[in-house]
């Protein structure tokens, strides 16, 4: 049986509460009058609070108690954050983070500096003091000297669902009687009628006098697990505003069991509905959370480990299933053909759903870049607005943990290389302000992933001229733009003057590529010299189980992911004559195109009417010739052994209906190999 650590569900938890503080602290540096990003940043500060003196990490609710008095005159509505303050506010959730994840390497004087600088951008000592002294103003009738604070008044109202979450509202009364003597009265205005009243709803709301000189903290403490289920007013209690407590009586415990129905012999009809089994509509205003009774998404934690062995087994039986439905097919018998379909449908429904569940949002992605284009438009003293677009497009889970790297350093390079200082932008009739746009989209079997700046674009001729010093490019020779641009994925290459601590040494973009063609997607650069730089990164849904095109060439079967493929033509005489001209006409385009008899050395004759399938990367078409087209296959991905590394022109393997293996073409390896025998051609031509 597998032991739960109660520190680690601590941090996971945390982590997520991390994510949520650093949105809203960002969000407030935008929108510094937003009151809910506000009451968002405080509830996370408190629930990380509590949850760390539950599960014994005091110093973080040391340091997280005066991480929120120090901001509490933000809370109040007496300040505003300012850019500062969000910084300041920012490094004290790292600190945060630190104390929980490396407890023993965490300095504490750190921790007082960020403290002292908090206090500091809020307000001076005088004015925390004031607005200690006197949290609420006082009838101009009587001055405040004059008048003596015996408590707090509160007046709360729970969420309908609280009940149903397993919390009960007397307790939490009972905890705050341990406070101090208290006088509570239900308010009973919200209870509706009996017919339309759900048993398990609470409606009551409540008005307590607590006459207790403890501070506010101690009452946010009784509340803080029920704090985003509730609204609480409190407000200080001044001598003679409320009746001194009433003693409560100590009754017996009295259990109401309902009387039982009378005993009919031959009803003659159906019993009524309870009702319950109807409950009223609920309105639920704009940004108000979700309640359990509006039947929303329920969602389970599972571990990643748990999911990756889940689609083993799936790719396992889409295997199997298809080893089946060849032998069905190889017979006669109709039983055997229809279990055989049953079976293909279920293992179907399953992969599909599998991979489902391994979809993730990639605006769970996007959310860690706010933090770091906002630390760069500092450092660099460059005023960079981030837009990002398409958070709800779905990624397998592993694309999303590949493609964090990638795009830290695109957006990097973005803010470093392609967004001007102020002062340039001014000259060239530009906003101050630069912009950074991340975008997902669909796009049938892929996802586009967009980066693109509003900068000063490429330097065609600096990139060229440093590709000659490197000798990539013989000076004088006929480059287009787009293959020269595509010199910046070279490795080592770099147009930066100087070196900085952010870039200039030519690693990055190299590691870039390898990693987007290691998940099998593809790379597209476009610029407007003066105005913007766009990079597409192309990506398949997933790396576990594709659609893919089956082929045959001489005796060997391969797989093209058919999310390359675009159409399938057939090898004309006149094609098949002309060995020295590797060109297609495809309605009007000449379309370079590869013999993989000749690229496999495959042994036998060809096939004497040759197909050729048109895959495309980008805006970059080419034809495969292949001797048969078997039809669209399943491919569960196997990955090839490291003695297999040095082979390019192959992604992995998969396993077919009879048991025997067939390789997946790299559609982007094969691309660049048309274009170089293109490019070949022509220069023996001229």
């Amino acid at each position: 049986m597998t032991t739960i650590d109660p520190a680690a569900v601590f941090r996971q938890e945390a982590a997520e509460l991390f994510e949520v503080l650093e949105a809203a602290l960002l969000d407030l540096g935008q929108n510094p009058d937003d009151r809910e990003l506000v009451d968002s940043a405080f509830r996370a500060l408190h629930t990380i609070k509590g949850s760390g003196a539950m599960f014994g990490f005091d110093k973080v609710a040391s340091f997280t108690h005066e991480f929120e008095t120090a901001f509490e005159r933000v809370r109040k509505g007496e300040i505003k954050p300012t850019q500062d303050l969000v910084s300041v506010a920012l490094a004290a959730k790292d600190y945060i983070r630190a104390l929980i994840e490396t407890p023993d390497e965490t300095d504490t004087i750190i921790g007082d500096a960020i403290l002292a600088d908090l206090s500091r951008f809020v307000s001076p000592a005088e004015a925390v003091e004031a607005a200690v002294s006197s949290p609420v103003s006082s009838p101009a009738s009587t001055p405040m000297s004059e008048r003596r604070q015996v408590g707090w008044h509160l007046r709360f109202e729970f969420d309908a669902q609280i009940l149903r979450n397993g919390s009960n509202p007397l307790d939490l009364l009972d905890d705050l009687s341990k406070l101090g003597s208290c006088f509570a009265t239900p308010l009973t205005d919200g209870i509706p009628f009996l017919d339309e009243l759900v048993p398990e709803d609470c409606y009551l709301k409540w008005d307590v006098s607590l006459h207790s000189d403890c501070d506010k903290a101690a009452i946010d403490d009784v509340f803080m697990f029920v704090v985003d289920e509730m609204q609480l007013v409190l407000e200080p209690l001044f001598e003679g505003e409320a009746p001194q407590p009433v003693p409560m009586l100590d009754l017996p415990e009295v259990s109401i069991v309902p009387p039982e129905p009378p005993q009919v012999a031959e009803p003659t009809t159906p019993a009524p509905q309870p009702a319950a089994a109807a409950a009223p509509a609920v309105e639920r205003r704009s940004g108000e959370p979700r309640r359990a009774d509006d039947r929303g998404i329920a969602t389970v934690r599972v571990q990643a480990e748990r999911l990756d062995e889940l689609m083993d087994r799936v790719g396992e039986l889409v295997i199997a299933q298809a080893r089946l439905s060849q032998l069905a097919a190889s017979g006669n018998d109709i039983s055997i053909k229809l279990i055989a379909e049953e079976i293909e449908r279920l293992a179907s429904s399953l992969r599909d759903t599998t991979m489902g569940a391994r979809m993730v949002p990639i605006g769970s992605l996007f959310g860690r870049f706010r933090r770091l284009v906002h630390d760069l438009s500092r450092d660099l003293s460059k005023p960079v607005e981030f837009v990002t677009s398409g958070e709800d497009t779905e990624l397998d889970k592993t694309m999303i943990e590949c493609l964090a790297d990638p795009l830290v350093h695109l957006i990097r390079n973005a803010i470093d290389h392609g967004i001007e200082p102020p002062a340039a932008r001014a000259a060239a009739g530009k906003p101050e302000q630069g912009r950074i746009e991340l975008a997902a989209v669909h796009a049938g079997a892929q996802v586009l992933v967009t980066v693109k700046d509003n900068g000063g674009g490429l330097n065609t001729a600096r990139i060229r001229a440093k590709a000659e010093e490197q000798g990539l490019i013989a000076p004088g020779a006929s480059a287009t733009d787009q293959e020269i641009h595509q010199f910046l994925f070279h490795p080592g290459f770099s147009t930066a003057q100087t070196i900085s601590a952010l870039s200039g040494r030519g690693v990055g973009m190299d590691v870039v590529k390898r990693t987007i063609e290691n998940m099998r997607g593809s790379i597209d650069l476009s610029t407007v010299t003066g105005e913007s730089t766009t990079i597409t990164l192309r990506l398949p849904l997933t790396l576990a189980i594709i659609e893919g095109l089956l082929i045959r060439v001489g005796s060997g079967r391969y797989i093209i992911p058919l999310s390359a493929v675009e159409e399938c033509v057939e090898l004309t005489a006149e094609d098949e004559r002309s060995r020295s001209r590797n060109f297609l006409n495809v309605r009007g385009n000449l379309v370079p195109f590869l013999r993989l008899r000749d690229v496999f050395d495959a042994d036998g004759e060809p096939d004497q009417h040759q197909k050729t399938i048109i895959i495309s990367t980008g805006e970059t078409r080419v034809g495969l010739v292949a001797d048969q087209i078997i039809g669209n296959h399943q491919t569960v991905i196997k990955s090839l052994s490291k003695l297999h590394s040095n082979v390019t022109i192959f992604s992995g393997a998969t396993i077919l209906g009879d048991g025997t293996a067939a390789l997946i073409l790299d559609v982007v390896q094969l691309v660049a190999l048309a274009q170089a025998q293109a490019e070949k051609q022509m220069s023996e031509a001229a």
